[in-house]
Formats: structure tokens, C-alpha cells, sequence
């Protein structure tokens, strides 16, 4: 079975993308702990989807300037793009060192676009996310890993993975946090949606896709719904509550179903059913699905286990939709290598 499975999902990755690597420890919630979100994961994921028979795996073709532009606002990526070499020039930082933001404008102040890159750091971030010496090739190529995956979905095929590190959903038009550089589900939504097709994007990371939904928040052309974690008590915290319904254009194209912490499948299962009967209501063509897996009980936000990834995987498949599986969270040992494999082969097994 492991090889027809195999057959049935293109799977993108991109060497590239273990470029950006961080090391530095730095505070999470009062602690001083190592980085997370590390080169290692996409190496975890790669492991599990062999021991599950999915093998075909292919480098995205390069991602043009104008994908990413369509999404980011020019200044932004130019910052990504030339960040570490200006940080170095400006602080003799050697080029392993990390670029951590450290300094923001004051709330409602009046305030002047920075030109330092210092100040820029802090500008183009909401996080304490560090900028290293590859972390613009990593995230380009996370990215075109999920323009691929759109192209041959578009194309015809049932479904595709991307498997993208760094991640992308906090990403937004003009700033990076939460581990993520460039928006790679935004960016395949965006293709498909300049090609004609209505498009929704199912987040179901355990924190809420905030930077997914500011990109589309005044648009209707992209139904955009998240599952996540109660962000009273979750990163990110500002966003992700049930009133945000999208403004003008995108008003009712937003969907929050935030659970409390610790809730298990029962609960979890009925936000996803909710979910997918407003997506199919909008009369969507095409699905991304930002595919965290940090809902596993393990990572200490839901309480999700074992077979309810396959719950998830056969509940994303009776949709009928062509899908676009978008790799965003899961961190905690044994997460990334079970649970991302549990949910594409149970899509495929109800294909």
C-alpha cells in the first residue's frame, strides 16, 4: 500500500530551505529555551513520510519575484532579502551570527519609516524572530515549495504537500514573527485565485493564522478559516477571536473557531465540520490547508492524539476539493514524524 499511497502525493521540498537554522536560545513565556523551529523539522517530516510509503519527492521549480510581490509589499522583501548582510556591516556581526529585533515604535507616536537596519528589525517584526545569513534563500524556497504544489493541483492532481520550513500563516503583507518569513499558504492561495478559481484556506495550526488573515481581511475572493487554541491564553494573542469577520470587500470571507485549552477531538471534530460545511457553502473550487500539527497533545495547546490525525485527513477528504497541504506547526518529539503522515495517507485512503 505504502507505494500506490506514494504515487498519489507530490510531495515539494527544497534543501535549501535548511539555509535558516537558528540556534540561539532565546525567552518563551519566561523561559530561556532553545529555538524551536529548527533545519531538524523538515528532516523529522521527511523521515515519517518515508516510513509511511509517501516517496515522491521533487524540488519546486524557483519562485518568481512577482508571486511574492503579489502578497508582500515590495520594501518588505527587499528587507528580507538584504537584512543580514546590512546587519553585519552595521554591527560587525559575524555571518553565523543571528539578527534579533530589539527595539519598536511606540504606540500611537508619530514615527518615520526606519533606515537603519536596526531599527528596521523591529519595524518589519512583531516577534523576537532572528534573521541569519540564510534565512531569505530558506524562505524563498519554503514558498515555492507551496506555489508548486498549487501548479500541479491546478494542473489536475487530487492533492499535493509542501512540505515548508520555515513555516508561514504568522506572516504578513510587510511583517515576520512566529517563525514565519513569507506567507507560503497566502502566496498559493493568491496564485490559484489569479487563476480564476475561488479558493478557501482551512488553517488548523494550533495558533490562529493571523498573518493569513490580515493578508485577505479586505478581500472576498478568499475564504479564509482558522481552528486554533483560545488566544486570551495563545500565541498570538491579539487575534483570532470570533468577531473578526473580515472589513469591507472581505466582510463574513473570515471564519475564527477558537476551542478552549486542552480540548480533545470531540470538540476539535465539530470546529472542523463547521468549518468545511462554510467552505463548501462558499462554493470553493480549490482548498489550502495550513497543516499544523502543534494540536497534538504533545505541544500542550489542544489535545489531540494518534488516530484523530486520520479523523482530520478523512474528514479534509470527503470534501471532494482538489487540496493544497500547506506544513505550518508541530514541535514536540514524535509529533512531526507521526501525525503529518496520519493525516495525508487517511486523505488518501478516502480520496
Amino acid at each position: 500500500m505504502g507505494d500506490a499511497i506514494g504515487a498519489g502525493m507530490i510531495i515539494f521540498h527544497d534543501r535549501d530551505q535548511r539555509l535558516h537554522d537558528p540556534s540561539e536560545p532565546h525567552r518563551f513565556e519566561g523561559e530561556l529555551l532553545p529555538p524551536a523551529e529548527t533545519a531538524a523539522r523538515a528532516e523529522r517530516i521527511l523521515t515519517g513520510l518515508h516510513a509511511a510509503g509517501l516517496r515522491d519527492v521533487r524540488p519546486p521549480p524557483p519562485i518568481e519575484d512577482a508571486v511574492l510581490e503579489s502578497v508582500h509589499a515590495v520594501p518588505y522583501l527587499n528587507f528580507l532579502r538584504t537584512a543580514h548582510r546590512r546587519w553585519r556591516e552595521a554591527t560587525g556581526g559575524s555571518r553565523e551570527g543571528e539578527a534579533v529585533p530589539y527595539v519598536r515604535p511606540r504606540r500611537g507616536d508619530p514615527h518615520t519609516e526606519p533606515r537603519s537596519v536596526l531599527a528596521e528589525l523591529g519595524w518589519y517584526s512583531f516577534d523576537v524572530d532572528p534573521i541569519l545569513s540564510g534565512t531569505w534563500q530558506a524562505a524563498r524556497a519554503s514558498a515555492a515549495c507551496a506555489v508548486a504544489a498549487a501548479r500541479v493541483v491546478a494542473d489536475g492532481n487530487r492533492a499535493a504537500f509542501a512540505l515548508c520550513r520555515p513555516p508561514g500563516h504568522h506572516a504578513t503583507r510587510e511583517q515576520y514573527g512566529g517563525y514565519s518569513y513569507l506567507n507560503n499558504g497566502a502566496v498559493a492561495a493568491e496564485w490559484l485565485a489569479r487563476s480564476g478559481r475561488r479558493v478557501a484556506v482551512l488553517d488548523l495550526d494550533a495558533h490562529h493564522g493571523n498573518g493569513t488573515q490580515s493578508i485577505f481581511w479586505r478581500r472576498g475572493d478568499v475564504f479564509t478559516v482558522s481552528i486554533h487554541g483560545d488566544p486570551a491564553r495563545h500565541y498570538p494573542f491579539f487575534t483570532g477571536y470570533p468577531s473578526e469577520r473580515g472589513v469591507g470587500y472581505g466582510e463574513g470571507a473570515n471564519l475564527n473557531l477558537p476551542l478552549p485549552s486542552r480540548s480533545s477531538l470531540e470538540r476539535y471534530g465539530h470546529a472542523l465540520t463547521t468549518a468545511l460545511a462554510e467552505i463548501d457553502h462558499r462554493g470553493t473550487d480549490v482548498l489550502v490547508v495550513a497543516l499544523g500539527v502543534d494540536t497534538d497533545a504533545a505541544d500542550g495547546i489542544l489535545a489531540l492524539r494518534g488516530t484523530d490525525f486520520h479523523h482530520i485527513g478523512r474528514a479534509i477528504a470527503r470534501s471532494r476539493l482538489p487540496t493544497v497541504f500547506v506544513q505550518e506547526g508541530g514541535y514536540a518529539p514524535g509529533v512531526l514524524e507521526s501525525d503529518v503522515p496520519a493525516v495525508l495517507t487517511a486523505f488518501l485512503d478516502h480520496a
